[in-house]
């Protein structure tokens, strides 16, 4: 028996908006409490990353329009038009976890690292 399938649209959003596994937690962390604000601390405590890659990782959720930052405090306030996939996301993930963090873990790092270098970042 084979391993259960990615819907497209989970499969097309994760190569499109989510580059590790972390970026994946931190927003599902936060859409499971969209009304906790959290900073760069707090997530880096909560998802077990440094300092320094949490904040990486909340940049770069919020360059995809999945959070919002004012003041160094993220919070979950997804683009209307990605909610229900994000929605989807969170779905799929409880029941393919394996499937999934293997569809992240195999995305190849130099192109992200080469796409990365021509987003604009807003300052923290």
């Amino acid at each position: 028996m084979g391993e259960p399938s990615i819907p497209p649209d989970i499969r097309d959003f994760i190569n499109r908006h989510i580059d590790s596994v972390a970026q994946l937690e931190a927003l599902l962390m936060m859409r499971s409490s969209p009304d906790t604000v959290w900073d760069v601390a707090a997530a880096s405590k909560r998802l077990y990353v440094s300092q320094q890659e949490a904040g990486d990782t909340l940049d770069r959720l919020c360059a995809n329009g999945l959070l919002t930052c004012k003041d160094g405090n993220y919070r979950y306030e997804c683009a209307p038009e990605l909610r229900a996939t994000v929605d989807e996301l969170a779905l799929a993930y409880s029941r393919l976890l394996i499937p999934i963090t293997n569809l992240i873990h195999a995305k190849p790092r130099r192109i992200r690292e080469f796409a990365d270098a021509f987003k604009f970042r807003k300052e923290r």
